[in-house]
């Protein structure tokens, strides 16, 4: 091979790879997983502004955009879902893995044969809703849970009749 094909071939290899890298540079990057706890919230900020937020189970996690490129993302259920978040262009900003885990670091489990009730001690232990547990105990703690941020809301205004 004579050096002029030579620098032919080497040229359109280093053509072919700069358009390749150039074009790999342009595409969203996928993250590395966002661990979320259960019933807590994580802060996600990119690089750009958001338009939109794509969840793809909102049962296990729930985003809230603030500031324009700061995502809220709290975890509602255990599990695996991803978040896709768009430019008003509909170009795709960040597609992130969410995994929603339980802090173990304060929670007790205590077994009934096969019932389960979990307990947050924080430093007292107090019984807690979590997914799975014994659903008789889980009905309770929810009916409390649910009278109480009801008593806690402020009273509806009435419109004058």
């Amino acid at each position: 091979m004579t050096f002029s094909k030579r620098l032919k071939t080497n040229l359109s290899v280093v053509a072919i790879s700069a358009a390749v890298l150039g074009s790999i540079g342009s595409m969203p990057t996928r993250a590395a997983d966002l661990i979320v706890a259960f019933d807590q919230s994580q802060l996600l900020r990119l690089p750009r502004p958001v338009a939109e937020v794509i969840i793809g189970n909102p049962s296990i996690a729930d985003v809230a955009v603030q500031g324009g490129n700061l995502l809220v993302i709290t975890g509602k259920s255990f599990g695996v879902t991803n978040i896709i978040a768009l430019d008003a262009e509909r170009n795709v900003i960040q597609d992130q893995r969410v995994i929603v885990d339980q802090d173990d670091r304060r929670t007790v489990a205590l077994y009934r044969g096969a019932l389960r009730q979990t307990y947050t001690c924080a430093p007292n232990c107090s019984p807690a809703l979590i997914i799975g547990d014994d659903l008789r105990v889980f009905d309770t703690i929810n009916k409390a849970a649910q009278a109480k941020r009801g008593a806690s809301t402020p009273a509806r205004q009435q419109s004058p009749e």
